[in-house]
């Protein structure tokens, strides 16, 4: 027989607005239950230096969040290594299946799967991630005063990351597979204005190198053009893969209003989604700053609605 655990918040994820809501919640005397998913700390865990979370000029993002975890541990948040496969919206208390076998129930339900970054899959991406491959311009620009970087994309994320990686690099390459950018026009004409980017048309990734040893690092990359084949050799010391962002929503996708191509919508000013008792927080519903810093400050606005909705019910 399954085992099964009731909490008055079941928190699902555990990246910096997990464990937050955590931090709240516990504090509020309501005894959540965090269940921490696929990844552990989530997008951060994949970053190496973190300059801009306060209290911290600089700490290493697995550190971070394990700083994260222990605090909301220490407040009370009963925190398990499992993965949430299955919500039922529709039951009161809410279920949920963990991939254990657990089922969980809960009178409110703090969603917080956050969102990952898209990718190329490519085997030298994977293998430089975090030494030089890197999905977030304002999370790991600074690293790159002065040096040659590369951004591949061309929607509104990979200009917005060109543009803004100009104030470290000494230059940007964009490479794009197609002949025009998909980005809004004013994004476009302030990159075409801009010296310090150079567009690299009709081209596509395919091999990222540099070194293992003494210390690992990106020197640059290989980019092949789809309509002759040929293999353009660029140095850098930066990759920036800006090909969007996916919310890990697959949990309430066909539950929960929905906005920006599947972000979790939620009442302005609040954490409240369209089913109440359920909130959500961070990158999940963010598609704008994602950042951790605001990250943690909705896990914390979404720990004290689920209290405020919890005290109405009663």
């Amino acid at each position: 027989m399954a085992d099964t655990k009731h909490t008055k918040v079941l928190i699902i994820g555990s990246g910096p607005a997990g464990y937050t809501a955590g931090i709240y919640a516990a504090r509020a005397m309501l005894s959540p239950i965090l269940v921490q998913g696929m990844e552990p700390g989530g997008q951060l865990t994949t970053t190496t230096e973190v300059e801009n979370f306060p209290g911290y000029s600089e700490v290493q993002g697995p550190e971070l969040m394990v700083k994260m975890e222990e605090h909301a541990r220490a407040m009370g948040t009963e925190i398990i290594s499992d993965l949430i496969v299955e919500l039922d919206t529709d039951s009161r208390p809410f279920v949920a299946k963990g991939d254990s076998g657990t089922v969980y129930t809960a009178d409110a339900v703090i969603l917080a799967t956050g969102a990952r970054a898209k990718w190329l899959n490519l085997p030298t991406e994977e293998a430089f991630k975090g030494y030089g491959v890197s999905a977030c311009a304002t999370c790991d620009g600074f690293f790159y005063r002065n040096m040659e970087i590369v951004v591949v994309g061309g929607g509104n994320t990979a200009v917005e990351e060109a543009l803004f990686l100009t104030n470290f690099a000494s230059k940007v390459t964009l490479i794009h597979r197609r002949d025009s950018l998909r980005a809004e026009k004013i994004l476009i004409d302030r990159l075409m204005k801009n010296e310090k980017i150079v567009p690299l048309w009709d081209n596509e990734l395919v091999e990222v190198y540099g070194d293992e040893a003494p210390m690992k690092g990106v020197n640059g990359v290989k980019a092949r053009n789809v309509k002759t084949g040929e293999i353009t050799d660029i140095p850098a010391k930066g990759v920036f893969i800006a090909i969007g962002h996916a919310p890990a929503n697959e949990l309430v996708k066909d539950k929960l209003e929905l906005h920006n191509g599947g972000y979790v919508s939620v009442k302005p000013g609040s954490t409240e989604t369209s089913i109440p008792g359920i909130f959500a927080a961070g990158d999940l519903t963010d598609h704008k700053y994602r950042q951790a810093v605001t990250s943690a400050g909705m896990g914390c606005m979404a720990a004290l609605d689920a209290e405020h909705w919890l005290a109405a019910q009663e």
